[in-house]
């Protein structure tokens, strides 16, 4: 008997530094499914905070910034932490790193995100980088959140996240 995962579902968003791409992941995901989903973020090797320009790209789309804060994947991974059904890498570096072992073997996908926060140019090329990376995530968070999820079991699930995690952006 295949166990149903029912909703609402843990969704945590990885990347190194968890100052950019990954915390613009929470907070699309808590912002476009709250019903259906929690989103969380974290780093293997967390900066310790937030990087300026996701907190302005993230309040300029009127989404909440309260209480976000750049941490080690390590506090999803001990007694207590919320149980994760989902786990995402959005960064090729985390995809690479070894990842601690999740409670109860949540899905995991990588959908690599080029890095906003390594860019160097002009304020105007910085931003565009960050306001792709966000339009990226939005696009592939969309596709997840119109999962039927109640009705794939986990293979086919696993499939169509691998799947949302090549989608072509641009």
């Amino acid at each position: 008997m295949i166990k149903v995962m029912t909703a609402p579902y843990n969704v945590l968003f990885l990347c190194t530094g968890n100052s950019a791409r990954s915390i613009m992941a929470e907070v699309l995901l808590n912002a476009m499914a709250p019903d259906r989903f929690r989103g969380f973020s974290a780093g293997s090797h967390p900066r310790g905070e937030v990087h300026p320009m996701a907190l302005r790209l993230i309040a300029r789309h009127r989404l909440p910034t309260e209480g976000l804060r750049s941490k080690s994947w390590d506090e999803f991974a001990r007694p207590g932490a919320p149980p994760l059904h989902f786990v995402f890498t959005v960064c090729d570096t985390a995809a690479g790193e070894v990842c601690p072992t999740w409670p109860g073997q949540p899905l995991t996908a990588h959908w690599g995100i080029p890095d906003p926060a390594a860019v160097t140019g002009s304020p105007e090329q910085i931003e565009r980088a960050f306001a792709i990376a966000f339009e990226q995530l939005q696009r592939r968070i969309s596709l997840f959140t119109s999962l039927r999820l109640e009705s794939l079991d986990r293979l086919v699930l696993q499939r169509e996240l691998e799947a949302i995690g090549r989608t072509a952006d641009r």
